[in-house]
This record gives C-alpha cells, structure tokens and sequence, in this order.
C-alpha cells in the first residue's frame, strides 16, 4: 500500500523522534548502574502504591505510626513487629512503609516545583539579558550567601513543624541553583545561528524560547533535578533529626533516627543491644539516596552530549 503525500512528512518527522527515544532508552539500560538505580526507585515505589496493604492504617491519619505501649525502651524484631520498635513502642516495619511515601512526596513536588521556577526564571535571565537578569542572578546571589541548614531551619521554625512546612521551605531554598545552571546553559545558545533565524522568520519571543531555547538547554536542569532528589531527602530527614520536621509517631524516616538517637549506644555490658533502632531507618534513607543517585549519573551520561554518543 502507497502512503500518500500528507503521511509522508509526518513519517519523517515521527522517525527520528522515535529512533532518537529508542537510543535513549536503550543506552539508559544499557548502563548497569543504571539499571540497579531504577530497580531501586522501582522496589520503593512499590512499597509506597502498596502500602495500605502492606501495613493497613490503624488512624484516620494513615501517617501516624500505631504504637503498643508506652515503654521507654525500644523492642528487637519480633513476630508482632517485624523489624521491632521504637521508644514508646512506635512500629518500625509501619514507619519505613509509610515513610516511602512520604519520601516520595517531599522528592517530587519540592524537585517538581523547583524545576518549574528555576525553568521560568533561567529562561527570562539567560534569554533577555541586562536590567532583568540582574536582578533575578542578584536574588540568587543573596540566597547562595545565606547558610542552607541555618536558613532551612529558621524558616521551619517560622512556618511551623511538619511535612508541608518541609516542602514549602525547600522550595524557597532550592530553586537558585535550577535558575543558575539553565541560565548559564542558555546564554552559550541564545545567539546561535537557528535562534537568529527565529527572530528574523518574526516568531515572537515566547514561540522561541518554549521552540527552540529550552527544548536545547534543559538537559543539564534535568540533570541536576534528578541529582538532587536524594539530597533533598536527606535535608528533609536532618529536619525531621533536628525536631523541626513531623512531629514524634509520624512516618517520616527522619523522625524515626530521631526518635532512636538515645539509644545509638546500647547498655554497657552490651553496646549493640539497639543496632536496629539506628541501621533500619539509615539503611532504608540510604538505600533510597542511592537508587536516585545512580539514575542520576545514568541520566548525566545519557544526556550530556559530550558522553551520548561514545
């Protein structure tokens, strides 16, 4: 069968996209760290779709951790609770479950709504230049001068404790760098000769910016958004250590390290009596940091274009 004139183009158009995406996926897997990465986020992204099965909710606030007791000292793994317990008896098998999901809440809508600003601010800098992107790498500037912890920590503390108060401050405090490298990254391609044929051709400059600007500019973003979802995990969870993140018996991973800081040493006849209080929650972080931490340096590799076609 002859495919006529008006599938032709759209044949031509469609088939190096798509053998462009194949080369990607295939060089993504291809990587084996990579591959461990992604089989990681994947475990854990289980565990959070699955988690009202795994541990049903005993509260209406399904991130509340039920407890048997209010014994000070914690309780090996058992038959009752799996991976045993924390002071005043918080189940830790239910904090680590439920804790996924909020790992990938705070990860996603902090790195989300990151890239969102830094997007929209980067391309205003790097493209229109002058008053305007002085004023925005000024801002910039000011939050990279104020201490990250002291500052994240001020802010918790005027907000108030909690999950969404984590979130919003994250936002505010990690965008800079976002909003940094796409405008750098731009400023190299905004006087290319396909960008100048725009301009005279009279596109408008939010048709070249969304055509042909960003579209060639955001891979070292995406990069960096990848990269930085375990390291905000990681702030969140030194929130949630500090006591200015959920409160106590809240599924939060930082919380439980927390809740088990008084008992990182053991009795003295016994020093690793409470091994599990500590490992658990730091093998879990840890573990999730990682599985990030390697997609994203398989996400470097793939994108760079330095390194995408050796």
């Amino acid at each position: 069968m002859e495919t006529t004139n008006t599938e032709q183009p759209v044949a031509k158009a469609v088939s190096p996209r798509f053998q462009e995406l194949t080369f990607t996926a295939k060089r993504l897997f291809k990587n084996p760290l990579s591959t461990i990465g992604l089989a990681i986020i994947a475990f854990f992204l289980i565990i959070a779709i699955f988690a009202p099965v795994i541990c049903p909710p005993k509260y209406a606030d399904p991130f509340k951790i039920p407890h048997s007791g209010w014994k000070i000292e914690p309780q090996p793994p058992n038959a009752q609770h799996l991976l045993g317990t924390t002071q005043q008896q918080y189940d830790m098998l239910y904090g680590m479950v439920w804790g996924t999901r909020g790992a990938f809440k705070i990860g996603l809508i902090v790195v989300g709504a990151n890239l969102i600003i830094g997007i929209l601010l980067g391309a205003i800098a790097g493209y229109f230049g002058g008053i305007v992107d002085e004023v925005i790498m000024r801002v910039t500037d000011v939050f990279y001068a104020i201490p990250f912890l002291v500052m994240a920590m001020a802010l918790v503390v005027a907000i108030g404790r909690g999950l969404t108060a984590v979130i919003i401050v994250l936002i505010i405090l990690e965008w800079p760098s976002y909003t940094r490298v796409l405008r750098s990254d731009i400023l190299v391609i905004r006087n290319k000769e396909y960008i100048m044929a725009a301009r005279a051709s009279g596109s408008s400059h939010f048709a070249i910016i969304l055509r042909h600007v960003l579209p060639n500019a955001m891979y070292s973003v995406l990069i960096l958004a990848s990269l930085n979802i375990g390291t905000t995990i990681l702030t969140a969870a030194a929130l949630s250590f500090l006591g200015l993140g959920s409160e106590t018996g809240t599924a939060d991973w930082g919380q439980i390290v927390s809740m088990c800081r008084n008992w990182i040493i053991g009795a003295p006849g016994n020093r690793f009596a409470y091994w599990y209080t500590v490992f658990i929650p730091g093998f879990v972080i840890t573990l999730f940091v990682l599985g990030w931490n390697l997609l994203g340096d398989a996400v470097r590799d793939v994108f760079d274009p330095k390194l995408r076609r050796k």
